[in-house]
């Protein structure tokens, strides 16, 4: 404890950390701002009316900040730039050419990859947008549009997702920890007081053991995932004695950490957001005024609505992303070939493909233990939907496996900080 109370002095001490705290602080103030200057033509009793008890909303909600909830002129909170990043990701695994530009062009390269996912994420929110308009329209939560304040809430929406995509990126150069998830944490924890009295006013005495063991097994994620989150398989390596002049370099041993959830938290917002957006453009394609579509549509919710498909499909999408975003960040070739150019080896292992397939043999396993973890702490929450009949409990369930992955993030990079500082 006095350890941490030094860290924090430290912190607040240092002119540098304090500068990119007051400014994460000052940029989430103001994305909260953004969030509560609503749209053009909104019916606000019907907005509440149409997301009460609305899951599929309540998540696409919990994905823009909390900004669809009051059709905010950043509605589609940081969704567009996740989608954009999803298909540009799975994009390097059919292009070699992207695929090398990510990983081996080094910072430049990385700087190109993350422009052409921002160019994407202009026509996803376009359509996003349109979709939701439209959608809104023939519920009748937003006044018919003219076609001039249509386009005009297309470019405002629009612009709203890339002043927010901009803010996020401003935050991860100038601030402290991942933009994109601390956006998604400042909405999430907004939201805190609003389902805290929902679920006040609800509250049945009757009900109290399903909320103790509600609150139990809330304490045993955030414990699993701490766990999950910091555990790690060393590798040993040895360094090579090398003689330079009359110097001895080398012949240290140290090791080489693999996490068993090298992706965090990504594979769950990953999976969401696959989940979400064909469900946004069937309940578009729905209110079409050609049959056919209507019943096709209809055909296809009602599959996606069903639970055991959604959890299945869920776990399935948790468990894929995990390995595909390991994959993607973590290659086992680089590795190999900076250990041999830089004189050392794994003990018992031949350089070079040896100490690839060794070390990819070791993430493989690893990766398959965080996987399964996460895919059921993914699908846990809506179990206890099915026993304790509250909606909330999914949505909750999901916004806290988020928010206890960022704040360990938060936390390690602010620990950096302080780190490089100290020495």
């Amino acid at each position: 404890m006095k350890d941490f109370f030094n860290k924090i002095t430290l912190v607040f001490q240092d002119r540098t950390l304090r500068k990119r705290i007051f400014f994460t602080l000052f940029a989430l103030i103001l994305f909260r701002v953004f969030a509560a200057v609503p749209i053009s033509g909104v019916d606000h009793t019907r907005l509440a009316q149409f997301f009460a008890g609305n899951e599929f909303f309540g998540l696409l909600n919990l994905f823009s900040g909390g900004g669809l909830a009051q059709l905010s002129i950043v509605m589609l909170g940081v969704g567009p730039y996740i989608t954009s990043s999803i298909i540009m990701q799975l994009l390097t695994i059919m292009s070699p050419k992207l695929k090398e530009m990510y990983q081996e062009e080094g910072e430049a390269g990385r700087r190109k990859f993350a422009q052409w996912s921002r160019i994407l994420s202009i026509p996803l929110s376009i359509i996003q947008a349109f979709s939701f308009i439209k959608l809104l329209e023939n519920q009748q939560v937003l006044a018919h549009l003219s076609s001039l304040e249509l386009v005009t809430n297309l470019l405002v929406i629009t612009a709203g997702s890339v002043l927010l995509m901009w803010i996020g990126e401003l935050i991860s150069e100038y601030g402290i920890g991942n933009g994109v998830s601390l956006i998604i944490f400042a909405g999430i924890v907004a939201r805190l007081p609003t389902t805290l009295s929902q679920l006040t006013f609800s509250f049945e005495v009757s009900q109290l053991p399903l909320y103790l063991v509600f609150v139990a097994i809330s304490a045993l994620v955030i414990v699993g995932v701490v766990i999950i989150t910091e555990a790690e398989r060393p590798i040993p390596v040895t360094y090579a004695k090398q003689v330079r002049g009359n110097k001895v370099y080398g012949g240290t041993s140290t090791y080489l950490p693999l996490r068993i959830n090298q992706a965090g938290v990504i594979p769950i917002i990953f999976a969401l957001s696959i989940l979400l957006f064909p469900q946004m453009i069937l309940r578009f394609l729905q209110s079409a005024s050609n049959a056919i579509i209507q019943s096709i549509s209809s055909f296809l919710l009602n599959i996606l609505a069903n639970s055991w498909f959604y959890a299945i499909a869920y776990f399935f999408l948790v468990f894929v992303f995990t390995y595909f975003y390991t994959a993607v960040t973590f290659d086992p070739d680089q590795i190999s070939t900076n250990l041999q150019k830089n004189g050392a080896f794994i003990p018992g292992v031949r350089p070079g493909k040896s100490t690839s397939d060794h070390i990819s043999r070791i993430l493989t396993r690893l990766t398959f233990v965080g996987a399964i973890f996460l895919g059921f702490i993914a699908v846990l929450p809506l179990a206890m939907k099915g026993v304790t009949g509250i909606t909330a409990v999914s949505i909750g369930g999901t916004s806290l496996l988020i928010v206890v992955s960022v704040v360990i993030d938060l936390i390690k990079k602010i620990d950096a900080q302080v780190s490089i500082r100290e020495y």
